[in-house]
Order: C-alpha cells, then sequence, then structure tokens
C-alpha cells in the first residue's frame, strides 16, 4: 500500500485518516506501506513541506517501510510510460508538445515534460507493486482515468477503497483553510499524539463524510493525558520529576505545562486582607508533615485548613500566584514542605 501525500505543509486531519487507515490494513494483512511524496506540482511544493509531513507522521506513529519515494525524481519511469502510450496508439502528442490519452484527453505530460498528478500516480502504483490503495472519496472521479491509463500500459490497477472525508464546520472538505485541523495546529495545542491516532481509529473508514467532532477530541486529550504515567507526563510538558500529581486535571498538554509553571515559578498576587489567619494556619498544618504530602494527606490538612475557617483561594493564591490552577491538592502533593512554607512565609510578609 501507499500513502502519497503533496508537500504542501503540515498534514490535515483529514490526510492523517488516510495515513492511518493505510496502516493498520498493512498491519491487519502483513503487509508493506510505501511513502509517497506527489511533488510533481511544483507550484503547490512547500519549503520544509516534507519534512513536516515527516514529522506528523512520526508524532502519529504511523511508520512505513519503503520511501519516502519522491515523483520529482522519477520522470524517466513516466516518460517511459508515455513512450509505450504513444506507440500504442493510446496517447497523442499535441502541437505545444503535450501528451495526452487518444480518447479521453487527459493530460499525461505537460508541455515542459513534467508528468501529470494522473499519469504518475498510475505509473508509481504499478511500479511499486502497489495491490491496494485507501484513499478519500475526492479522488473517486479519478478512477475512471486511472483505469483506462493502466489499461493503456497493459496494466490493471490496484484494488481501490475510497473513504468517507472529514468535514469542516461549514460542511465543506477538511483542509488547512479550517482551524484547529492540522497535525502541526494540534500538537500546539497540547492535544497528545494518542488523542488523535484514538480520535482517527475510531473513525475507521468512513463509508460517508464525517463532521471534524472538536470535543471528542478534547475528551480523548483528557483521557490520554489521565493514562500517562507520571515519568511520561512530565517528558511530555518538560517538568521536573515529582510535579506530575498537579498536572493530572489538565485538559491539554498545553495546560499542563502552565500548571507546571506555576509549581515551579509562581506569580505574584494582591491577597485578600484577610488572608494571614489562613497561611499562619496552613503553616501550622504543614510544619509537622513530612516532606511530600500524599493525595490523600493533602485532601486531609486541606479539610482541615477549611474546618478551622481558613480560605483555600487565598492558600491558591499564595502558593502560586493564580487563582486558578491545578487542583489544590495535587498542587500540594507536588509541593516539598519546605518550598510551600517558604511561599507562605512570603505571602503572609507582603
Amino acid at each position: 500500500m501507499r500513502f502519497a501525500p503533496s508537500p504542501t505543509g503540515s498534514l490535515h486531519l483529514g490526510n492523517a485518516l488516510t495515513a492511518v487507515a493505510n496502516r493498520r490494513f498493512v498491519d491487519e494483512h502483513q503487509g508493506a506501506l510505501v511513502l509517497r511524496i506527489d511533488d510533481t506540482d511544483t507550484s503547490r511544493t512547500v519549503d520544509g513541506g516534507e519534512e513536516a509531513i515527516l514529522e506528523d507522521l512520526a508524532w502519529l506513529g504511523v511508520d512505513f517501510e519503503e520511501g519516502p519515494v519522491r515523483q520529482s525524481e522519477r520522470g524517466e519511469l513516466y516518460a517511459s510510460a508515455v513512450r509505450q502510450a504513444l506507440e500504442s496508439g493510446s496517447a497523442r502528442r499535441d502541437d505545444d508538445g503535450a501528451i495526452r490519452m487518444a480518447v479521453t484527453g487527459t493530460t499525461l505530460l505537460r508541455p515542459d515534460g513534467t508528468a501529470t498528478y494522473q499519469l504518475a500516480s498510475v505509473v508509481d502504483d504499478l511500479d511499486l507493486g502497489i495491490t491496494h490503495v485507501i484513499r478519500g472519496s475526492d479522488h473517486r472521479p479519478n478512477l475512471a482515468v486511472h483505469t483506462r491509463i493502466a489499461s493503456a500500459l497493459g496494466r490493471r490497477l490496484p484494488v481501490v477503497i475510497h473513504h468517507g472525508l472529514l468535514l469542516g464546520a461549514d460542511g465543506k472538505k477538511l483542509s488547512k483553510r479550517h482551524d484547529h485541523s492540522s497535525i502541526a495546529e494540534l500538537r500546539d495545542e497540547g492535544v497528545p499524539a494518542q488523542a488523535v491516532r484514538a480520535y482517527l481509529d475510531e473513525l475507521d473508514l468512513p463509508e460517508h463524510d464525517v463532521h471534524l467532532d472538536l470535543a471528542r477530541l478534547g475528551r480523548l486529550a483528557v483521557d490520554a493525558i489521565a493514562a500517562m504515567s507520571d515519568d511520561e507526563l512530565e517528558a511530555a510538558v518538560d517538568a521536573p520529576t515529582g510535579v506530575a500529581p498537579a498536572l493530572r486535571g489538565a485538559r491539554s498538554l498545553v495546560e499542563a505545562r502552565g500548571y507546571a509553571r506555576l509549581v515551579l515559578e509562581p506569580g505574584d498576587a494582591e491577597l485578600p486582607s484577610d488572608a494571614r489567619p489562613t497561611l499562619e494556619l496552613f503553616a501550622a498544618l504543614r510544619e509537622p508533615g513530612p516532606e511530600r504530602l500524599t493525595p490523600d494527606s493533602a485532601h486531609e490538612l486541606l479539610r482541615e485548613l477549611r474546618d478551622g475557617g481558613g480560605s483555600l483561594r487565598s492558600l491558591r493564591l499564595a502558593l502560586t500566584g493564580a487563582d486558578r490552577g491545578p487542583e489544590l491538592a495535587a498542587l500540594l502533593a507536588a509541593l516539598p514542605r519546605e518550598e510551600a512554607l517558604r511561599r507562605a512565609a512570603d505571602a503572609r510578609g507582603s
């Protein structure tokens, strides 16, 4: 099988759906996947486009057994196929130098001698020994043309399977004009790779077009973060050991990084005028405790603080400099005793 993107930059989710579907099909049938870069149209090629695709595939866990195979490096193969089509009478040369199918008029070679997508795609599938093709249903109109080109070369197309498209909120095929649609955007927004892969696996091979469900993707992101080990979560947000408990309620890795900053580098905040009794009670409760609190002992400390009339909001402001952030018991579990006491004392003295 083959996955054949154009080097236009980061994959959008619709293309990623095709990549994941090909990888899954290959794995289920003990096959091999070829990564082919369809770069015959230089007007669509962007600097770094191929590298972005490779990064996206690696991030999604989609590997390949062969490639990248670049169409721009296979010009002689396409020229040989065209010569064969000319000799059989299946193609003709126009006055402008372009070569087209005799019956359909489909252009095979442009006047400058470069192969079109239609020719290159068929020739590559035949030359690479592709047996099955999975692609979006927007390619369905190409099937008849590709069948004729293969016939002109005395060959038959692989088995072709079309799947429904991912649509944006506007009902149109998902593309890079839609927000939250490219793999790079989702990665930058802190959606874990496990969540994106799980979403695409859930879609499987949709028979009909489906709308992108960002809410579902968000729920899968929460699940993916919850399923990470402490080491995995700390590595994902570049946080030191011991911080993970405070990151557990985050809805994205970006939010988790923000939580980590609150743990490691608290900001300044103006405390309520009545915050001192809360901080004094907190110091009295925390001082005799262990170096690190467990989640249960942190919850117990907060219960005692609250029962003693303490303000949880004042404590959060003193410890982080923000009135929102990680769950307070998890924060206490992440902060060593001396650090928590130092922050409370600093706030109490300010």
